[in-house]
């Protein structure tokens, strides 16, 4: 603890704060100075949150803190079940509550600060379901959705230009890098063509190269589709989130309201709807549609110098004087019924600014009380899941808010009249030591006078006795005004306790009446509960036994249809079989050769006929060739040697003259025969 103490203290003395502080003097902080500096420190990272914590009231203060708290991630040390505990210390100040949080947000302050400027653009916001169904909503909503998704794609281009660190020179000399590279791969790429085009099918090879890179490209797009498609999923699954919890909240809404409420309720809902169809939404989308008109009128003029803007003023403002001037005729020339009309018609206009505002403020509460049921629904659902602490319901919560604001306003009173009363003191605390010095000086001058003349200590006799008579005085006045004081203040009490016994009467009587009512209430609630309850787990019971019955016989009756289709196959194949065999055995019976013939038995037969009558032909070929095979391969090898000798008479011919040639072409000649 004292680690964490020691390193809030190093960095809030550090800039941007410079407190100056001490571990004592942070120690002794008050609960008030400790909001503060924490609301510093937030400010620090959110300037939204720079404000003066006196200023606003404690809710207000908690409320905002949570919610900037919530969006930078923090977790409070503990269980879920401390979650009150903290949201209590923070609303009061309490130093282990504060500091743990000071020392995380002091810990990551840049990182907190990214966080705190993207949630401004990053926090979603929740639109209700019903405003979805209508086609402008919808596709607001989705632009919005892709100003986000466009926003974050940015903003991390940016984050890594920022930490990529590239300067121009680095730049320029990867740009001069990238050229000669380019240069190199130019010359290849010649080089890689003219080696192809020496390859067969070379054309037919680069097809097949531009084929596979356009499916990579495709099978890229499709990754790219099939991203796009699970976003939209996601997003789907969160408007049927948003849809169920619509249902739910309406179910919730029904069960303990009445026919009368719920046709007053819509009536209601139907004349706001109808106002808003038939009047504002009109009104202004005939006013986005001038604005739009003029401003992309404003577009297609050409851009004006500072001299055209100054001639367009002197214009408006001279059109303005007229306006003016014509305004005072057609106000001088009314008549009284006129000049009621005139005011009728201010009277219906007021109003009807009047019924705007009202309709706009009544949509913001709507949805503001739709977000907040939607908030207190989740968050009731999560603390029965977790089992957390009881949640305060109605008059408790509104018990304890007034308590803790009572208790707070009275700390503020407190606390400035602390301060004020330590700044007082200090000033006098001053002044008196100023006035010591001086009345220390005047006495010794005093003093010395009165050795002088001869009469020391009379300055001091007369000093106690007019001391002694002022005290006395102020003793009485003060017991004559306390007197009066507490006589007043006892009549005052009294006074108030009777109007307050007066007026708080009948609100006890009629809160107990209401008390006994809730536990009668809360007591039937309880007993229909138990009975739908048992009822609905008997009903549960049979319906799972049915279903489990049903699952089975379902299994048992599609076994028996593959066991019904199977017979049926094999019964069709003998079917098929036994029809066959009566055929040939027809056939085979039969008198008439032509019938005899088609019969499988006598083409087999013949079929076997045919191939023994092949064999025996082989066989006879086989013994032919073997038996020649030798006086052939004799042949061949007199016919090899012959041409070895016209090989030799042909060399022997380019060195002798024809007569030699002649004798060897006859010897090679009488070699044949001889052989």
């Amino acid at each position: 603890m004292s680690d964490q103490i020691q390193f809030i203290v190093e960095k809030l003395n550090q800039e941007p704060f410079r407190k100056n502080y001490n571990l004592i003097t942070f120690d002794s902080l008050e609960s008030m100075q400790l909001l503060q500096l924490l609301n510093d420190v937030l400010g620090e990272i959110d300037p939204k949150h720079a404000v003066d914590i006196r200023e606003e009231l404690p809710e207000q203060t908690a409320k905002r803190m949570l919610s900037l708290l919530g969006i930078l991630k923090y977790k409070p040390p503990g269980s879920i079940s401390d979650l009150s505990a903290f949201r209590q210390g923070l609303v009061t100040g309490s130093k282990p509550v504060i500091h743990p949080v000071l020392h995380w947000l002091l810990q990551r302050t840049n990182e907190l600060k990214k966080r705190a400027y993207l949630a401004r653009f990053l926090v979603k916001l929740e639109v209700p379901a019903e405003f979805l169904q209508d086609d402008t909503v919808a596709d607001i909503n989705k632009q919005y959705e892709e100003l986000m998704e466009a926003f974050k794609n940015l903003h991390k281009e940016c984050e890594q230009l920022k930490t990529s660190g590239l300067s121009t020179a680095e730049i320029r000399r990867d740009i001069s890098a990238m050229e000669e590279e380019k240069d190199q791969l130019i010359k290849r790429v010649e080089r890689l063509k003219k080696r192809v085009e020496t390859v067969q099918n070379h054309q037919r090879m680069l097809e097949i190269a531009r084929q596979l890179r356009l499916e990579k490209e495709r099978e890229e797009s499709l990754a790219q589709q099939k991203q796009e498609q699970k976003n939209q999923l996601f997003h789907a699954e969160q408007r049927l989130q948003r849809a169920q919890l619509q249902l739910k909240e309406m179910h919730h809404a029904v069960v303990d309201s009445k026919p009368e409420s719920l046709m007053k309720k819509l009536e209601e809902e139907i004349n706001f709807s109808s106002y808003l169809v038939t009047e504002k939404i009109p009104r202004e989308l005939e006013s986005k549609k001038n604005s739009a008109y003029f401003l992309q009128k404003v577009l297609a003029e050409p851009a004006m110098s500072q001299s055209d803007l100054n001639v367009l003023e002197i214009k408006i403002n001279e059109v303005n004087a007229q306006m003016n001037q014509l305004i005072e005729k057609r106000m001088m020339k009314y008549e009284p019924i006129d000049s009621k009309f005139s005011m009728y018609r201010q009277q219906a206009s007021i109003i009807a600014r009047k019924k705007e505002a009202k309709a706009e403020e009544l949509q913001a509460a709507k949805e503001e009380m739709s977000s907040t049921e939607r908030q207190m629904l989740l968050k009731t659902n999560q603390a029965h899941e977790l089992e957390g602490s009881e949640v305060l319901k109605g008059d408790e919560f509104k018990h304890y808010v007034n308590k803790l604001r009572s208790k707070n306003t009275f700390y503020k009173k407190k606390r400035l009249e602390i301060a004020e009363i330590t700044a007082e003191y200090g000033i006098l605390q001053r002044t008196e030591e100023l006035l010591k010095q001086r009345h220390e000086a005047l006495q010794q001058q005093l003093q010395a006078i009165e050795d002088k003349k001869g009469i020391s200590g009379y300055s001091y006799t007369q000093e106690e006795l007019e001391r002694v008579s002022a005290v006395k005085s102020e003793m009485d006045e003060m017991k004559g005004r306390t007197l009066d004081n507490m006589s007043e203040m006892v009549k005052k009490l009294n006074a108030m306790v009777a109007e307050k016994k007066a007026s708080l009467a009948p609100v006890i009587k009629e809160l107990r009446q209401l008390r006994q009512k809730c536990q009668e209430l809360t007591q039937e609630c309880d007993e229909k509960k138990i009975q739908y309850d048992s009822c609905a787990a008997g009903l549960e019971s049979n319906r799972s036994a049915l279903e489990q019955e049903v699952k089975g016989l379902l299994e048992e009756c599609a076994q028996e249809e593959s066991n019904y289709r199977y017979i049926n196959c094999m019964k069709k194949n003998l079917e098929i079989q036994l029809q066959r065999a009566k055929e040939e055995m027809k056939a085979y019976v039969s008198p008439d050769p032509q019938e005899r013939r088609k019969a499988i038995r006598e083409q087999y037969t013949r079929m076997i006929l045919e191939q023994e009558n092949l064999g025996k032909k082989l066989r006879e070929k086989q013994k032919v060739v073997r038996e020649s095979h030798g006086p052939n391969m004799k042949q061949i090898k007199m016919w090899q040697d012959f041409q070895q000798l016209m090989e030799w008479s042909s060399q022997g011919w380019r060195v002798t003259d024809g007569c030699k040639y002649g004798t060897v072409a006859l010897a090679c000649v009488r070699v044949c025969k001889t052989g």
